[in-house]
């Protein structure tokens, strides 16, 4: 037996309307979200915005001061593409309940997004920092004190 019209209706109207909020909470945590990732040698820690844009670098212990200039770039580039990486997967992973299928609704099938057509192919790679702690991101104080899980 099918539930009438008005209740699927009903049903339908109720969901559009958390899922509406909820992507409105997600945007506003969205704006807040910031990644900060040191280059492999750790002379460099880069941070990026929201938008992948970069917003801060620092040079750390004088490194730098021993370093070629191409060395020095090539650990810049390095951090700031893993922080922005790092951040294309934060968006993914915040936005993608979004296009999934209604469990309430039947005929809200969902969406498919090309993520890899978004941020780029390795925005779908394993992530060995998120496989080592089976998904959980990284605590925040890691990033604070510069920890990368690396020795």
């Amino acid at each position: 037996m099918t539930e009438p019209l008005e209740k699927r209706l009903e049903k339908a109207m109720a969901e559009l309307q958390a899922a509406q909020e909820a992507v409105a909470r997600t945007e506003r945590e969205l704006r807040q979200a910031s990644f900060a990732v040191l280059s492999s040698d750790r002379a460099v820690r880069a941070t990026v915005g929201p938008q992948g844009e970069l917003t801060g670098i620092e040079f750390l212990e004088n490194k730098y001061r021993d370093m070629s200039p191409q060395e020095l770039a090539a650990s810049v580039l390095e951090a700031a593409s893993a922080a922005r990486l790092k951040m294309n997967r934060h968006v993914m992973k915040a936005m993608a309940p979004f296009a999934e299928p209604s469990s309430n609704v039947p005929e809200l099938k969902g969406f498919e997004l090309d993520w890899e057509r978004i941020f780029g192919p390795e925005v779908l790679r394993a992530d060995d920092e998120d496989t080592a702690r089976d998904g959980q991101p990284a605590p925040g104080w890691r990033d604070a004190l510069g920890e990368d899980g690396e020795d």
